[in-house]
């Protein structure tokens, strides 16, 4: 592997970078990551009274639209962000996912407004989607093109940590109002609350990120004449781009996402929904295994810079297909769910967060080095559209249904674990295409990769 030439980016600029890009990012990933912490409420403000399971599927249904509709941003802003510049398009997203998580919060209710209400929401949905498909691969590449070859998995691992702390953020914001104006205000008016405050933080972190100058790989690249005009069309019909693309989605994001997905969302479904365990105790349960883990994102991007991002990606899959099942039998045990009531009225708390916490592990050994390992694969005249895409089909697609899967599937059958199937088994592809296919490619030049150069200078 070649020694790469590390752009020359002052650590002061570079820490205003990582700071300015990470609380963008953050604050997106607050926003779309509300709507799925009220799910069961917003189930009862937004869908016909009558059924709460069909409610709630419905509620999950919209909430997955956002991550099916990702792809979509993904290539609109992709295609800006390779044209127009890394900086552009990431605040443009930025606005369109703060107005969309406010207006939200400003929506009437289906028993004000009838069949409007759940429409209305879904098109804010679509919106958030389509924000959050453009934002991630800009502020990852906007990093990643600033660091240090030899750091890159270790900074781009900032970006990382923003979609669990936003989710993180979300829930604490949640319960802080929860508690402090009780549960029924909370549920007439007090839910809202959540959704009004994106705006403030949208408005700082905007003024933040337009101080920022555009990433010098871009520049160097723009200035040298090597920009693509069509990034879309250079990105998918070039043969071995379009081959790259498709293993960064079977052979990483795929399994990432659904990794991802389980180990956050659907472990808070599982405790509120199956288990039926006390929403703040669950919500405190999710919490704390986040605030624990949350440090292994960095840690396992660090790491990556040495041993590489393949094999602590493809372990983490691995670890999901094999210990998933016993992992979610030893929660319904530790929950003291009783059939009789249905209800877990005394759960084992610190056992049920440990058990939620190695999950959590698994989060960030797929997803603390996927950053590094996409911005690499690509070349930079059309590196955002092309690492965007598989990002979004993996996480949007193929992780954001593991809630709307795993709970219909549990409902359908009676099964409690038989909603694990469906990422075990995606997981399982994951790691099969990976480990044969994907070839370890950390610390290349990243203004040197060409199409397919990385694959063919990987170890």
């Amino acid at each position: 592997m070649g020694q790469p030439n590390d752009p020359v980016v002052e650590k002061s600029a570079l820490r205003k970078v990582i700071a300015a890009s990470s609380a963008g990012t953050l604050i997106e990933w607050y926003d779309f990551y509300i709507f799925g912490s009220l799910a069961t409420i917003i189930s009862a403000k937004f869908f016909p009274k009558g059924n709460e399971t069909v409610a709630l599927l419905s509620t999950l249904a919209t909430f997955a639209t956002g991550f099916v509709v990702r792809p979509f941003g993904a290539l609109f802003f992709g295609r800006i962000g390779d044209l127009v510049g890394r900086k552009y398009a990431f605040l443009v997203t930025l606005l369109i996912m703060g107005l969309s998580t406010f207006a939200i919060g400003l929506l009437p209710g289906y028993e004000s407004i009838g069949v409007l209400a759940p429409l209305a929401l879904l098109l804010l949905r679509l919106l958030q989607g389509l924000a959050l498909g453009g934002e991630y691969g800009g502020a990852t590449t906007y990093v990643a093109e600033h660091a240090p070859a030899h750091h890159r998995g270790f900074y781009t691992s900032f970006i990382q940590t923003t979609a669990t702390l936003g989710l993180f953020v979300s829930l604490g914001v949640i319960l802080a109002l929860r508690q402090g104006l009780g549960e029924e205000a909370f549920s007439a008016w007090g839910w809202r609350a959540p959704f009004l405050l994106s705006i403030v933080l949208v408005v700082f972190s905007y003024l933040v990120r337009a101080r920022l100058q555009e990433s010098p790989v871009y520049v160097e690249m723009k200035s040298s004449g090597k920009a693509s005009r069509s990034p879309i069309r250079d990105s998918f019909l070039h043969p071995e781009n379009r081959r790259l693309v498709l293993l960064a989605l079977f052979g990483a994001t795929a399994g990432q996402g659904v990794v991802w997905y389980t180990g956050q969302f659907y472990a808070l479904y599982y405790l509120q929904t199956v288990l039926k365990v006390n929403f703040i105790t669950a919500t405190y349960i999710i919490a704390a295994a986040l605030i624990l883990g949350t440090p292994l994102f960095i840690g396992f991007g660090a790491l990556s810079d040495r041993i590489g991002r393949k094999p602590i990606m493809m372990t983490g899959c691995l670890l999901g297909v094999l210990t998933y099942i016993p992992i979610y039998r030893a929660m319904t045990a530790a929950s003291g769910y009783d059939l009789a009531t249905n209800s877990s009225p005394n759960p084992n708390v610190v056992m049920l967060t440990l058990l939620v916490l190695v999950q959590v592990v698994y989060v960030t050994m797929v997803y603390g080095p996927i950053a590094a390992f996409l911005v690499e694969l690509f070349p930079t005249r059309i590196r955002y559209t092309s690492m965007s895409l598989p990002y979004h089909i993996g996480n949007g697609v193929f992780g954001g249904l593991v809630p709307l899967i795993g709970t219909a599937v549990v409902a359908r059958t009676g099964n409690r674990v038989a909603g694990l199937y469906y990422p075990m088994a995606v997981a399982a592809v994951t790691f099969v295409v990976g480990m044969i296919f994907i070839r370890e490619r950390r610390g290349v030049d990243l203004a040197q990769v060409a199409h397919g150069e990385a694959e063919r200078s990987g170890a």
